[in-house]
């Protein structure tokens, strides 16, 4: 079962990645997020979900908005549930299935927004197409994706957030360690990746992020 809106999840440890010794935290002004929440401002009641993780700081602030926050730590059960397994695993469409099952069990058109953040960057190929799929399903028509990707093609390994949301303009990196990406994209790609929703929209940082603003 989804952990419901406001409550808090377990620690944040990746098997299959490099933890930092000391937790790095920067704070940067984010375009992506100025759009995300230009999008849900002056509504109420919304539903939105958070994939990197719960977090106190984006409880706090989505709740004192009047919406609701789902949280999902997508890339602990990630490592949880393929790290260390054959990579014929992750092309099993019975075992990507109960992986979805487990993380993204709502309802169709249940989300108004989500804060996808940098997950899918570390989603192999046909998990990453499996999850996108139900991204779009569970999404309501016109609504909105945060995502980010790293800018730098030739990376073996980069930084991972935890992403805590200080005001509707400015993000708290707050750095986890390192793992290598899954895949590495340029516009290109992540414009074919995002083919079968209705718009994308690019912000370039000085952090080497890509911001993506998705429109279902």
């Amino acid at each position: 079962m989804p952990p419901g809106p406001g409550s808090l999840g377990r620690d944040n440890h990746e098997p299959g990645s490099r933890q930092v010794e000391k937790e790095i935290v920067t704070t940067r002004p984010s375009r992506g997020l100025e759009q995300f929440f230009a999008y849900i401002r002056g509504q109420q009641g919304l539903s939105v979900l958070d994939l990197a993780g719960a977090s106190q700081d984006n409880i706090n602030f989505i709740t004192n908005l009047g919406h609701r926050l789902y949280s999902e730590d997508f890339l602990r059960s990630l490592d949880d549930n393929f790290a260390g397994k054959d990579p014929a695993e992750l092309a099993n469409s019975a075992r990507i299935e109960s992986f979805l099952g487990h993380n993204l069990n709502f309802d169709t058109e249940q989300f108004d927004a989500v804060l996808v953040w940098d997950v899918l960057q570390f989603l192999p190929s046909v998990l990453l197409a499996a999850t996108l799929e139900r991204l779009g399903r569970i999404v309501r028509p016109k609504s909105y994706m945060l995502a980010y990707f790293h800018a730098d093609e030739k990376s073996r390994q980069v930084p991972f957030y935890s992403f805590r949301i200080k005001d509707q303009q400015t993000v708290l990196l707050a750095q986890r360690g390192f793992r290598k990406p899954a895949q590495l994209f340029n516009n290109r790609s992540l414009e074919k990746l995002f083919q079968s929703f209705d718009s994308v929209k690019f912000f370039l940082t000085r952090e080497q992020l890509r911001e993506l603003i998705v429109r279902r």
